[in-house]
């Protein structure tokens, strides 16, 4: 499926603020132990209006028995790629933080490049909306599919809204009592 094309709406709200090069800049910062290195494990290769495509460098720290991708390897590639649509298309100033994701494994992923095409479904003020269908090999074929949401609250947003939203300027959950 060219997750690039279909579905994906042209509006201003779904142009990128960050392209892919920016992005693994910032990854290799905030994410050094699997975004760093020569090859990193896990990077973005392409940012577009709407969505992107990351990729997992699956060596021996992601295999299990069977020379197999391990499932928390394939998930961890989920959640970076919509950490990269939220982070593209909102920019530095969010904290953007997994809410939810599902993951449904369909067939085995060999070791190798398994890449994760992913594409905003929405994006709102306070969450985004994404879904990623990662494949794998030289045949392309979908190892599992993904949906998930990320809150992209904006750091530094005022008091009063945080009241609102229950969530202060760092992203911590204020509670109710």
């Amino acid at each position: 499926m060219d997750m690039k094309r279909e579905g994906t709406r042209p509006d201003s709200a779904l142009q990128p603020v960050m392209d892919a090069e920016e992005v693994n800049l910032y990854l290799r910062d905030v994410f050094p132990q699997a975004c760093s290195g020569e090859t990193p494990d896990y990077r973005a290769l392409e940012v577009w209006p709407g969505g992107c495509t990351v990729r997992l460098e699956a060596g021996f720290q992601h295999l299990r028995p069977g020379d197999t991708v391990a499932g928390p390897s394939l998930f961890a590639l989920a959640d970076i790629g919509g950490y990269v649509c939220a982070l593209s298309h909102v920019g530095r100033k969010a904290l953007a933080v997994t809410t939810n994701l599902n993951i449904n494994f369909m067939r085995k992923a060999n070791a190798g490049v398994v890449d994760g095409h992913c594409r905003i479904l929405k994006l709102g003020r306070r969450l985004m909306v994404f879904e990623a269908e990662l494949v794998a090999g030289d045949t392309g074929e979908t190892v599992a599919h993904a949906t998930g949401t990320y809150s992209t609250l904006k750091i530094g947003f005022c008091a009063a809204e945080a009241r609102q939203t229950g969530v202060n300027s760092y992203g911590i959950i204020i509670p109710y009592f």
